[in-house]
């Protein structure tokens, strides 16, 4: 593990990856929004119609979600294990046969919460009271937790599959079919190309798990082994703890010093 003279680990390639991607998804929501509110309370139009008069945005933000998810096909070093360890050549035998992800069970439980909570709002678009512009919106916001997920906080990870950590997640490669779900109910060539590409990529991910789950296993491939994470995410969660931590305490104890007489 790389160590600067002060003792810190360095962050890693693979997360600072995970932190550009945190920061020019989270200007392409705000530009979203901007353009959503100019076009709704300004313009008095719908934003899909008036982007598609000024496609640039459109354009841009169709181009970085497609070859996000065409490089998330193949093999890549800077990429995340979680989503890595379904090719072959990430597959280090372990020399044991038992097959063993605890996470499995709770996949369909995550895909019907998924598609119930998303459900609500596709209702509420189907009756007129949320309009094509609020479910870009939303799956733009949807962009941003996916990476706030990955290096903060994962309720699915903390409250549902209760894996180890991104590496060994079963679900990884849901992320863009999950961020793109409600692209379903907007009727436009560039929303459903977006929401065809995610469900093929996890579609390929679910193919490869029936046909090699060994790949997903940390007891039969070394690779999810924490001595190989090329991202060693937890150790800046850990660090993140830590902070907040100290953060309260003192907070304590600056209030306890105030209310002192």
């Amino acid at each position: 593990m790389d160590k600067k003279k002060t003792g810190r680990i360095r962050i890693t390639a693979v997360s600072m990856l995970h932190y550009v991607r945190l920061f020019y998804r989270s200007v392409l929501f705000i530009i979203l929004l901007v353009s959503y509110l100019r076009f709704r309370l300004h313009d008095g139009e719908e934003i899909t119609t008036g982007l598609e008069r000024r496609p640039l945005i459109i354009t841009v933000l169709w181009a970085v979600f497609v070859i996000e998810m065409i490089l998330r096909f193949f093999p890549s070093r800077y990429e995340s294990p979680g989503s890595q360890k379904q090719f072959a050549r990430n597959y280090i035998k372990s020399g044991s046969t038992d097959i063993d992800i605890p996470d499995n069970h709770s996949t369909i439980l995550v895909a019907l919460i998924w598609i119930v909570f998303n459900g609500i709002f596709g209702a509420l678009h189907m009756s007129g009271i949320l309009d094509d512009g609020i479910m870009i919106l939303l799956c733009s916001a949807y962009s941003v937790c996916d990476m706030i997920c990955i290096l903060f906080f994962c309720p699915f990870q903390s409250w549902f599959l209760k894996n180890k950590c991104c590496a060994a997640c079963r679900i990884y490669n849901w992320d863009y079919a999950m961020m793109f779900t409600p692209l379903f109910f907007v009727r436009r060539e560039y929303s459903w190309s977006l929401l065809a590409l995610s469900v093929a990529l996890m579609l390929r991910w679910e193919i490869t798990f029936a046909l090699h789950p060994e790949r997903f296993s940390e007891k039969t491939n070394e690779y999810l082994r924490c001595k190989n994470c090329t991202e060693k995410l937890c150790i800046h969660k850990k660090q993140l703890k830590s902070l907040r931590k100290h953060i309260e305490e003192y907070t304590a104890g600056r209030i306890a010093r105030l209310r002192k007489p």
